[in-house]
């Protein structure tokens, strides 16, 4: 060995076993770390979020979730949405930009059951039956001139809408899409272990504090105004992956003696005429999950299947009644091992 060389090894030798050293303590930390547990209010719901961390960082958590607040809650009255609704001259924002862009292609992808203008037709049912009063074909037609997700387009910063009555309600997506963006953060500083939650919608890493991979469960539907029953259809074991749901268990609507979800068709303007009551979808991304959840809500169940064979990205779960008027599930073949107990 020459002169070169062993001055090369003198110094690259010290440098991986220091590399190697770091590595393991990096692995050890990991390991002993405690497991943090956040929670709060968000977007007119809860949140809760379990992460192995050494230090606590709910305000930098909170922080993240204003931003998403601030650009796309309707619960905010100067949040970016809001204007846009309000008709006054609004500059969108990056994660508004995102978030649109997604909604437009789920809705591309599933024919208009996706649809972030379908606000004033839900807000139109849901009012009617609380009054014990069925909306009129006058007033659903009305309303339907001004719905439709290729009414409104995303031109630079700002969005143009055919018509000024046309209203975006971005709930169906929101949700999950605050669950990326705490996943983002998370995994910017590091964290390799976490479970965030946001109004039933899901992401998870790495293992629960048992050190097992993270089990959800996904609830089924009952009669239940209260919403005092919990009790679950089945449990999944979910790791790695984002899931939603999207399924109105407690608001449901009788027809030939059969159980229908009280769901909205964008197209149609009146509730869907199908049995699927539950929609669970895995994806990789939280936000994609929700929004394909609720357009399955909207499609029913063979339709749903037609759109999953399209995308084997995504896996399922349904609950829906059969022609006996009983609970059945149909799943993704690729579910199949994400099922427990």
């Amino acid at each position: 060995m020459d002169a070169k060389h062993r001055k090369q090894l003198r110094w690259q030798v010290p440098f991986l076993l220091l590399l190697v050293v770091g590595t393991i303590l990096i692995v050890r930390q990991q390991q002993t770390a405690p497991y943090q547990q956040n929670e709060g209010f968000i977007f007119g719901t809860i949140y809760k979020i379990t992460y192995q961390y050494p230090k606590d960082i709910k305000p930098q958590i909170e922080a993240e979730l204003k931003k998403v607040d601030a650009s796309l809650s309707m619960f905010n009255k100067e949040s970016t949405i809001s204007k846009i609704n309000s008709s006054q001259s609004a500059i969108t924002d990056e994660m508004f930009d995102e978030v649109f862009n997604m909604a437009q292609r789920v809705s591309q992808e599933t024919n208009g059951a996706f649809d972030i203008t379908v606000g004033p037709l839900v807000n139109l049912w849901g009012f009617g039956f609380k009054s014990g009063t069925e909306p009129t074909k006058e007033n659903v037609d009305s309303i339907r001139n001004f719905v439709g997700f290729n009414t409104v387009s995303l031109k630079g910063n700002k969005i143009e809408k055919q018509d000024p009555r046309t209203t975006l309600d971005c709930s169906a997506i929101a949700k999950g899409y605050g669950c990326d963006r705490v996943a983002r953060l998370l995994e910017s500083e590091g964290v390799t272990n976490y479970m965030i939650e946001i109004g039933g919608e899901v992401v998870t890493k790495g293992n629960s504090p048992k050190r097992l991979p993270w089990k959800i469960g996904v609830t089924k539907p009952t009669d239940d105004s209260l919403s005092t029953n919990q009790e679950l259809q089945t449990i999944l074991n979910v790791t790695d992956k984002a899931m939603a749901t999207s399924g109105n268990y407690r608001r449901f609507y009788y027809k030939g003696g059969k159980k229908y979800a009280h769901t909205i068709d964008p197209k149609t303007g009146y509730p869907v005429q199908h049995s699927l009551l539950s929609a669970t979808v895995l994806a990789d991304r939280c936000a994609i999950a929700d929004a394909y959840a609720t357009a399955f809500m909207v499609m029913g169940l063979d339709k749903a299947k037609v759109v999953l064979d399209k995308h084997p990205e995504l896996m399922a779960y349904f609950i829906y009644t059969d022609q006996k008027g009983q609970l059945s599930v149909w799943y993704s073949p690729s579910m199949k091992d994400k099922i427990g107990e």
